[in-house]
């Protein structure tokens, strides 16, 4: 019986120490900032970047857009029309979040019920937000219309 109980906990150890070298064999080493900077450059994004004392670090601040999608001229579908667009409305904005163009969308509470929702895409120009935001099946039925702002915002700082 000692000797099953011995060889389960090394057959226990071994797994775990396996799991563990595995993970930490996986983890890639993030990009410097510096390598960060010249990507976004690259991909044409609009950044600038200064060093803050508080932190030690460089911020790099990137101008992302703001797209308002507000109450449309065009919201006289029956049930049945108006469902079908909401799903393709949210498949769009799915989209936009798996392809890396849109990184937070969601419905709006605004008590005078004209923004409807806002998404925010992390693309490198107004006009590619533009192109992207009217792909939705709801802005392109009328039941939505668009207002975009650009905005700035520290890179890699999330919501809290």
């Amino acid at each position: 019986m000692k000797i099953i109980f011995t060889f389960l906990v090394l057959v226990l150890l071994i797994s775990c120490q396996s799991k563990v070298e595995t993970k930490t064999s996986a983890v890639a080493a993030s990009p410097s900032k510096a390598q960060q900077i010249a990507d976004l450059k690259a991909n044409e994004y609009e950044i600038f970047d200064y060093y803050d004392d508080d932190i030690q670090d460089t911020v790099i601040m990137q101008k992302y857009f703001l797209a308002f999608l507000n109450t449309g001229p065009n919201r006289s579908q029956d049930e049945e029309e108006a469902t079908k667009i909401q799903k393709g409305h949210r498949a769009h904005l799915g989209r936009m979040y798996e392809l890396g163009y849109a990184d937070i969308s969601g419905p709006l509470e605004d008590s005078l019920g004209v923004t409807q929702g806002i998404t925010i895409y992390n693309v490198p120009n107004l006009s590619t937000a533009d192109s992207l935001v009217r792909l939705d099946p709801a802005v392109q039925s009328g039941r939505l219309v668009v207002d975009i702002k650009p905005f700035w915002a520290g890179k890699g700082y999330g919501l809290r």
